[in-house]
């Protein structure tokens, strides 16, 4: 892959540069903690992952970071997976999200969007009003540090108030969007015992109103730790038998009491996409998930009191709870709830428009979807406070990154990220002081020795290579739910190389230190940005009585998009007719996610298998990227090997 020599598609300024919080950073560190005062962010980056001890040290002391008992050392052990950080060190992450109350009580905390593209504000002062309220509510309903609560809800203030809640009595939060159905929710839900449960009685997307209660009521029949169920009416139905009322939990005026828990205590808990059976319960930690975060929005993202952060996402995406915390930042941030494309595809543009967004964050779909649909934002809405687009949830592709420039603004700061829900951040990109290359994440986050490697373990320069991580992240998992042994944690990610993170990515580190994203080097099916395994999808389609076994697959393509086929042997007399496509895609619909509907249906001789009975997912995802066979599997590995020609023939063909 030649990168040589290309032109930037932006630089900052010299004065961009210089007013940058890392600027800022950077100078303040080298006097009092030995970075390097000259180099810029290559030299910056360099001393982070050489000293982690004296950057993260710096980290909390630049950010203020409160310690109610101080910490022993920064870096206990640092061996992966296990690495200790800070121990002896207690804090609370919401007592940090609530700070901006105390001197801009009036000011908006959260600007919520729905689809009126109307702003209505919260300020700080009551956001701090209503967390004081609920958490005094739950600690008087039994919740007592390390229970966990969960959220059914859309992004609304709600969920934002709960999730702090939560946080300050040092419970566990956890939460799905309300367009997963019940089986999606239970899958996850179930694994971590929720004593509390948020809900709202349905929600709007797309111009309708989506009644969840039958949903809702089956939750808490199959959820038998819960000891409350709060009703939140987003469509104005009455509380359901037992359920507690919103608006009765959060009336008091009580301030805040905020749990100090150690370092390591648990935040909240994420899920993956479940690719091998039921999603991962990932638990990151309330003071890994406060530094890495402070870390990446105050310094990355440039973000402080006089900005205002919009991210469209959904409860059910770890970039929620990125947005979330733009509030350590004493950042206004904005909610939006509601389809990305209503009216029409610009309206993601409108809300960044009537809320004065300064960094706006969305998917590299939307951006695509934009340009097919012949979106003009800059000359259709007043975009003149975004300073910064940013994307993830997929590459953005070169012809995203020039859409974006010519159709936004030439100045435009384009920073496409790529992280995960594993570590609920960012492995590589935005840095406002460095140059945008068409197609590229400017560089490796600051804290993370990110490289390419080679099947061998040796690094890898403008070459594809597998993403690694080679020392610790503060917000890597402190553990997986029920994983007693750790084996399943391991397992995911240290596997390939012992010690080392394994993420799951192809990426190529270019020589002027840039990373190029080339999608999943696994079989996680990505949409939209919200992951889901193929385990999930299989369970749902393989109870219709046609359909012998399944085979699914996510592909991202050179222009954006992501082909998702579904490939179906049938069992014997069934045909694949419209009328057997449509229940496959309502199955999927109604019991997974609408997101996850595949976009063809395709009838198959037979789903290969290793030796040992697996699927396999990867070696075809790779035949219909148009990888020879020879390169794409070992046959020795696999149970039948005539069926790999069909899917050869079938990605010859879409050539």
């Amino acid at each position: 892959m030649s990168t040589e020599h290309p032109q930037p598609l932006w630089q900052p300024t010299d004065e961009r540069i210089a007013r940058a919080r890392i600027t800022r950073f950077q100078t303040w560190a080298a006097e009092h903690h030995g970075a390097p005062a000259e180099g810029g962010y290559p030299a910056l980056h360099q001393w982070s992952v050489a000293e982690p001890e004296d950057f993260w040290t710096a980290v909390t002391q630049w950010f203020d970071v409160r310690f109610a008992t101080p910490y022993a050392r920064v870096l206990g052990d640092r061996a992966m997976p296990g690495a200790e950080w800070f121990p002896g060190a207690t804090l609370n992450y919401a007592e940090h999200a609530l700070r901006a109350a105390g001197d801009r009580a009036g000011q908006p905390a959260l600007l919520y969007v729905d689809e009126t593209h109307e702003p209505r504000p919260v300020t700080w002062a009551e956001l701090r009003r209503q967390v004081g309220a609920l958490a005094a509510r739950l600690r008087d309903l039994g919740v007592r540090p390390g229970d966990r609560v969960s959220g059914y809800l859309p992004n609304i203030p709600e969920a934002v108030v709960a999730l702090l809640a939560t946080a300050a009595v040092g419970a566990v939060w956890t939460s799905c969007a309300p367009d997963f159905g019940a089986r999606s929710v239970l899958d996850r839900f179930q694994q971590v015992e929720p004593v509390v449960l948020f809900t709202v009685d349905g929600y709007r997307y797309g111009g309708k109103e989506h009644d969840r209660r039958e949903t809702v009521a089956e939750l808490r029949r199959e959820l038998p730790t819960l000891r409350a169920v709060v009703h939140i009416p987003l469509l104005g139905t009455d509380a359901p038998e037992g359920a507690l009322d919103w608006a009765d939990l959060t009336a008091g005026d009580t301030e805040p009491v905020f749990e100090q828990v150690p370092f390591d205590h648990p935040l909240w808990v994420l899920y993956s996409s479940g690719t091998t059976g039921l999603p991962k319960a990932i638990v990151q930690s309330q003071g890994g998930i406060l530094v890495e975060h402070l870390k990446q929005l105050g310094l990355h993202c440039d973000l402080g009191p006089e900005d205002r952060f919009f991210w469209y996402t959904s409860t059910g995406w770890m970039m929620w709870n990125f947005l979330v915390s733009g509030l350590l930042t004493g950042t206004t941030i904005v909610l939006y709830d509601g389809s990305p494309g209503y009216p029409d595809t610009g309206a993601q543009w409108r809300v960044a428009e009537r809320t004065g967004t300064t960094l706006y964050g969305t998917s590299a779909a939307y951006v695509m979807a934009c340009r097919k649909a012949g979106v003009h934002p800059a000359r259709d809405f007043d975009l003149s406070t975004v300073q910064c687009v940013a994307t993830t949830g997929s590459p953005l592709p070169p012809d995203g990154f020039r859409w974006l420039h010519d159709e936004v603004r030439d100045d435009l700061w384009i920073a496409s990220v790529s992280g995960g829900t594993d570590v609920c951040s960012c492995f590589a990109g935005a840095v406002p002081t460095l140059p945008v290359y068409t197609g590229e994440l400017q560089a490796p986050g600051l804290g993370t020795d990110l490289q390419s490697w080679d099947p061998s373990g040796a690094p890898l320069v403008d070459e594809v290579g597998e993403l690694v991580v080679t020392n610790p992240m503060p917000s890597m998992p402190i553990r997986f739910w029920n994983d007693p042994d750790g084996s399943r944690y391991h397992g995911s990610y240290f596997d390939t190389y012992p010690g080392v993170w394994r993420h799951g990515d192809w990426i190529t580190v270019t020589s002027r230190g840039s990373v190029i994203i080339h999608g999943r080097s696994d079989s996680t099916l990505n949409r939209q940005g919200v992951r889901m395994g193929s385990a999930d999808i299989y369970e749902v389609v393989e109870r219709l009585p046609e359909i012998k076994e399944s085979l699914v697959i996510g592909i991202e393509q050179p222009d954006g998009g992501y082909w998702m086929p579904l490939f179906v042997h049938l069992a014997p007399g069934a045909a694949l007719d419209d009328a057997l496509r449509d229940r496959v895609k309502k199955a999927i619909r109604e019991q997974l996610s609408p997101r996850h509907v595949p976009d063809e249906i395709i009838e198959v001789p037979g789903v290969p298998h290793t030796l040992t009975g697996k699927r396999i997912e990867v070696p075809v995802k790779r035949l219909l990227q148009g990888t020879p066979l020879e390169k794409a599997v070992n046959p020795g590995s696999i149970d039948d090997l005539t069926l790999l020609g069909f899917y050869e023939q079938l990605a010859h063909k879409r050539a």
